[in-house]
């Protein structure tokens, strides 16, 4: 059996489970010859543990203790769950077969699944977390497939705070995070999920998806719309709260971005059009000139020439009248000067 398998266990009964054997590690008074096996083995020392807090602006606080790489202090490798350590991919897994499909999440240990998609299992050692931490009484769904979790989405409930520090609340539900383990994607399974969130609030006359929409998100967006055309007017992308000043139809967006990449690759094909016309105009004018300049450059230099032959050399007769000792004629002078 797994930790999801287990009796229920309350949120407090974790935290105080993971404080005691920090405390003990720390005293020395609890003497550990134990390693985690992976990959590689992870000994479990004192430098190895740290709590992990499981939600956002948590009070009182839910924190569990975790095992991480000594290379990676962010790669977690382990939990301390029900007395014992558990390895990451064992906590996301069950031995209940009854247990598949989108199903609610109501145990502290499904939080714990939850906690683990969102913040550790999809993230590299230099990529950042791809999510807050999710509020305690945050709204979810777990996706189960052949024994083991491979996705989620959570909802903002229309009514429900946007945050704890204003008193706005959703005009509307949203959809507000979504994810697919990468090793499970391509499957259909994000459009399982928004159809399973549409049919959930079925009386709800329109419904939200958080704003910003992913380029993943809005391939889901698309190929669901074009197959249940009934949503097309239904769904919207919002910001908090969700007033009409802050919702985006879906379907209308999506075709906005496709006649804008259009128009963006119309305009460039133009573009290249124009500068590969103007070169060539160019290289024609070019070609053109050089054309004419040889047809022209005979003539040219035949006339100098001729005109070179017109022309008398004017220190050619000075320097004969010179070597005959004779003065210079008064046609040389009138040449010379």
């Amino acid at each position: 059996m797994y930790p999801v398998d287990l009796p229920a266990a309350e949120d407090t009964d974790l935290t105080s489970a993971a404080e005691q054997y920090i405390s003990s590690l720390e005293s020395g008074s609890l003497d550990v010859h134990e390693v985690v096996s992976l990959s590689a083995q992870v000994a479990i020392t004192a430098n190895n543990i740290r709590h992990l807090q499981l939600f956002e602006d948590d009070q009182p606080g839910c924190a569990v203790a975790a095992l991480h790489s000594p290379d990676d202090p962010t790669q977690v490798v382990a939990l301390y769950l029900y007395d014992k350590w558990w390895s990451v991919d064992d906590i996301l897994r069950t031995s209940n077969k009854s247990r598949s499909g989108l199903l609610l999440v109501q145990s502290i240990v499904e939080r714990v699944i939850l906690f683990l998609l969102s913040q550790v299992v999809e993230r590299s050692a230099q990529e950042k977390v791809q999510f807050s931490l999710h509020p305690r009484t945050e709204s979810c769904k777990l996706l189960w497939r052949d024994g083991q979790a491979v996705g989620f989405y959570t909802v903002k409930h229309k009514g429900s705070l946007c945050d704890s520090w204003s008193s706005r609340c959703y005009l509307l539900s949203v959809l507000d995070t979504m994810l697919v383990r990468s090793s499970w994607r391509r499957r259909g399974l994000g459009l399982q999920m928004l159809e399973d969130f549409c049919s959930w609030f079925s009386t709800e006359e329109f419904l939200g998806v958080s704003s910003p929409l992913s380029p993943s998100m809005v391939s889901v967006c698309r190929r669901f719309l074009q197959q249940h055309e009934e949503h097309r007017e239904r769904l919207y992308e919002v910001e908090a709260p969700g007033g009409w000043t802050q919702r985006r139809n879906v379907w209308l967006n999506i075709h906005l971005i496709k006649f804008y990449l259009y128009s963006t690759k119309t305009q460039q094909k133009s573009s290249q059009c124009t500068l590969q016309c103007l070169r060539f105009k160019t290289l024609q004018n070019i070609t053109v000139y050089r054309i004419i300049q040889k047809t022209q450059q005979p003539h040219l230099s035949s006339s100098r020439r001729q005109w070179r032959g017109k022309i008398p050399f004017r220190g050619r007769n000075l320097q004969q009248n010179q070597a005959q000792g004779g003065r210079p004629s008064a046609s040389t002078k009138k040449n010379n000067r």
